[in-house]
């Protein structure tokens, strides 16, 4: 009975305890289900909007996959109508019969353009399915201005009805004029937008490159400028995020995923949150257009069904917390002795096992580490989710399949030979793999250890790798940093030791000038060293600008005077070398901004490229136009050469990188031929195929350079 008093406080401390342990159970049960609710949601949000993304890409590019349809129709047509004299009474069935398969399309109706007699304006002849008529309006640009086979597009143009956009494409021969798509713009994107959901209610809506509305659910926001219609349905509402994210981004061709706050969706109204996808559609390259489709749903859609799923994982921690409670109650009612002691003992032991297993197998499975075990028939037995999701598959997809079904061929033979090695040595191996997929190289660091069963001997091999590509690259960038380094010092030693010849060159051929006969061939040859002389100097100083930064040169050039000199410069290796050059240079190109000597020297560096290309003869064209604004000069160099791998294609700019055999290359060539037209604010873009790909192998660079501004009146 005097133990009773004792047994009581020891009873009432225990329950307090319990009760005590309850409470912080609890409430740490609370705070991860919230954080862990908030983890979910921004999973479960994120994977939404990329499955919305996935709709957005798929349906621009069923888009761009019925435009190009389009084009090669009216590319086809003008063809058919080209091969006989043009008369668009008699071609009235031919145009029709094309107007019959593509009405599904948008095409309401096709248009020949041709120039009035009087010079009033075009003739238009106008061709539905059933009927034929002609009018005059000039709406359309001269058929000169479109390239040969080339589609130019209008912009979308809203009317009281619909939203017209027009195709064209020059008919050549000696009766020039235009074939005209009118295209339905509402009737093209219907099919494709009308009837996209996203979630329950989300739907989709596209915008021009202007900021219009080209489809939207809301039929009045159809052909409206989408800034001003929001602000105008309801002003109470900042569309701040929204209008920055199509301005920002949408209107500049980009893709991407985010959400934004809206006043209505599908008859709701207030203040709703939305997720939103969108990606561009490219319209033409060659007269650039872009439109994007963005896929929007309420985000309450998706966090309603979270939240509906956290609160019934609440409520199960909340039930299981209980049972632990009770659990607990029991064991101190019953003042179970050593064998509860022991099973609870037990107990303990088995969940700290699981929680190490757990810990373990949440290491390996969160760890950006390329992670997996292979057998000695370098069949995968295990592997982590990041090693699979570097190459689009999932864990599932790789279990019991050989190397060579994740990794290249030869990196799969490599790694099955590091762990044969392992099975016959039982050490470890390290080895660094280099993996090129899709264009892209990964560097890891790879340590392969054995792994062994209860009787000593080796299971199975488990790889544990590391990603070092950036480390790589910055090995690769130092060493190049070195290489600029030391041809900074380089151009310093050749300046001084070239310069003082050619300032003797240069002095001689200026007294041999003074006593010439300008009408001879002597004096012509005298000024031609000293043209060449000077060109040496400027090709020094174009080689100090690795070392140094000179003062930019602002000065205009005549660019038929720039690659008529760089013509006269070739012409005698171009005849010996058996190749033929054409020129087509418009009339009354523009003068551009830069330096005559250093854009020669680019076009001498260009076309020295065409003639190493073609050792056994060719064509070489250089052509020249300027652009619609009149603001750009665009020249254009193909020859029909080898041609250059792919796989170079976007290493040609960078410094010491040729294609060219040891010791007939520098490297330097397009490097210094791309910082010139950079500097004057050009762009020098390439194009090229093998003959492993094209039966026309070569090569094409255009270079754009800015228009000179107009001169003022006292220049």
């Amino acid at each position: 009975m005097l133990e009773t008093p004792n047994r009581s406080n020891t009873y009432t401390k225990s329950i307090f305890l319990v009760l005590l342990a309850a409470v912080g159970f609890f409430l740490a049960a609370v705070v991860l289900g919230l954080w862990h609710a908030a983890e979910i949601r921004n999973i479960v949000s994120q994977q939404f909007n990329e499955e919305q993304l996935v709709i957005a890409q798929n349906v621009a590019g069923l888009i761009e996959r019925e435009l190009g349809s389009l084009e090669k129709e009216i590319i086809l047509l003008s063809r058919e109508v080209t091969a006989t004299p043009l008369n668009p009474k008699v071609q009235q069935h031919v145009i029709q019969s094309s107007l019959a398969r593509i009405i599904e399309s948008g095409v309401r109706k096709i248009m020949i353009v041709r120039s009035s007699p009087n010079n009033t304006g075009d003739e238009i002849h106008h061709y539905t399915q059933n009927n034929y008529w002609v009018s005059e309006y000039p709406s359309f640009p001269p058929p000169d201005t479109i390239p040969p086979e080339t589609v130019w597009f209008s912009d979308p143009n809203p009317n009281k009805s619909d939203i017209t956009m027009y195709m064209a494409v020059s008919i050549s021969g000696p009766d020039q004029g235009l074939i005209v798509f009118d295209v339905n713009v509402s009737w093209l994107l219907n099919p494709f937008v009308e009837n996209i959901r996203s979630g329950k209610t989300g739907y989709a809506w596209i915008i021009n490159d202007k900021g219009f509305f080209l489809f939207h659910p809301e039929k009045d926001f159809i052909g409206r400028d989408a800034f001003d219609v929001r602000q105008q349905k309801d002003p109470h509402i900042s569309f701040h995020t929204i209008n920055f994210i199509q301005k920002e981004k949408m209107l500049k061709g980009m893709r991407g995923t985010g959400s934004y706050e809206s006043g209505w969706h599908r008859g709701m109204t207030g203040l709703i949150d939305k997720f939103i996808a969108y990606s561009p559609i490219h319209i033409s390259d060659h007269f650039p257009q872009k439109w994007s489709i963005a896929v929007v749903a309420p985000v309450l859609e998706i966090e309603g069904l979270v939240k509906a799923a956290n609160n019934r994982q609440l409520l199960l921690q909340l039930l299981i917390l209980a049972a632990i409670v009770a659990a607990a109650s029991a064991i101190l009612l019953f003042e179970k002795k050593w064998s509860r002691f022991l099973e609870l003992e037990v107990s303990e032991r088995t969940h700290a096992l699981r929680h190490s297993e757990e810990k373990y197998r949440s290491l390996i499975e969160s760890a950006e580490d390329f992670i997996f075990t292979i057998d000695i028939d370098g069949v995968f037995k295990s592997i982590n989710p990041f090693a699979a999701g570097i190459f689009e598959k999932s864990p599932s997809d790789c279990l019991h399949k050989p190397l060579s079904s994740l990794f290249p061929t030869h990196v799969a033979k490599k790694i099955h030979q590091l762990a044969g090695r392992v099975f016959q040595e039982a050490k470890s191996v390290r080895d660094i793999l280099e993996i090129v997929e899709k264009d892209h190289r990964t560097w890891i660091n790879a340590n392969f250890m054995p792994l062994k069963d209860k009787t000593g001997k080796v299971s199975a091999v488990l790889c544990i790798a590391r990603d070092i590509t950036d480390q790589k690259n910055l090995e690769s960038r130092l060493i190049n940093a070195e290489k600029l380094a030391s041809i900074g010092t380089l151009a310093a030693g050749v300046a001084h030791e070239i310069n003082n010849p050619i300032g003797v060159i240069l002095g001689f051929s200026d007294l041999l000038l003074q006593d010439a006969d300008p009408e001879s061939q002597a004096w012509e040859d005298l000024k031609t060293i000293e043209r060449q002389g000077l060109h040496c100097k400027q090709i020094v100083e174009n080689l100090l600008s690795f070392a140094r930064h000179g003062k930019e040169n602002t000065e205009r050039t005549d660019i038929y005077e720039c690659i008529n000199e760089v013509v006269k410069i070739v012409k005698h290796t171009l005849d010996i070398n058996d190749i033929t050059l054409e020129m087509h240079m418009a009339e009354r190109l523009h003068e551009v901004s830069g330096d005559f000597r250093q854009l020669q020297q680019v076009f001498l560096n260009l076309v020295n490229n065409a003639i190493s290309a073609m050792p056994v003869g060719g064509e070489l064209i250089i052509s020249g136009r300027m652009d619609e604004t009149k603001r750009w000069v665009i020249i254009s160099l193909s020859d029909t050469g080898s041609g250059i791998p792919e796989a170079d294609i976007s290493h040609i700019f960078e410094p010491f990188f040729t294609t060219k055999p040891e010791g007939e290359g520098t490297g330097l060539g397009l490097f210094v031929s791309y910082g010139i037209v950079s500097r004057y604010g050009g762009t020098i873009e390439c194009t090229s195929q093998t003959d492993e790909i094209s039966n026309r192998p070569g090569t094409n660079f255009t270079i754009t350079l800015k228009s000179a501004p107009k001169r003022s009146d006292h220049e």
